[in-house]
């Protein structure tokens, strides 16, 4: 296997575990929170797929799907299209109530975005620096797995808070 096909793997996997957390969710679970201060179902996973999309437009230096494919629009929340919800407070969490057909369209096309720019990588383009704001400098390499923890850790998370809401 490849690089590019451990990478695609890692993502595919990522999908479902997306998937998986809005498959037959209804509006109060996705919306749920366990304390004021928590982050929604919703939110996690609108969240996790806006740091996706911005990393990977990053590295591939293309427009966001979020603003390229009007997503921003669809979504309508009173963000800054910028807005990828690191470090938000909890009332910006609770504004965010998107339905889970619009949040699984979102990350799938996010998803589609993220396989079209791993597809054509070799080994070599795992090395090219990305960020030079960090000691040491930032690679892709480095960054895709970034994306990749921090895709799984949210994940994780909603389907952690669906465990609790569903038996309450």
């Amino acid at each position: 296997m490849t690089s590019a096909g451990v990478l695609t793997d890692s993502f595919g996997r990522i999908r479902e575990l997306v998937h998986r957390a809005l498959d037959g969710i209804t509006s109060d679970a996705l919306t749920a929170r366990l304390d004021r201060e928590a982050n929604s179902i919703g939110w996690l996973i609108w969240h996790l797929t806006r740091i996706q999309d911005d990393h990977i437009a990053g590295v591939a230096g293309t427009e966001q799907v979020w603003t390229a494919s009007g997503w921003a629009d669809r979504f309508g929340l009173p963000f800054d299209e910028a807005d990828t919800g690191y470090g938000h407070t909890a009332d910006q969490v609770a504004a965010v109530t998107a339905g889970s057909e619009l949040l699984r369209g979102y990350y799938d096309a996010v998803h589609a975005a993220t396989l079209g720019f791993l597809a054509p990588l070799t080994d070599a383009d795992l090395d090219r620096v990305v960020d030079t704001r960090w000691d040491p400098p930032v690679t892709l390499g480095v960054r895709l797995v970034s994306v990749i923890v921090d895709d799984i850790e949210h994940a994780g998370q909603a389907a952690f808070i669906r465990g609790i809401v569903e038996r309450r």
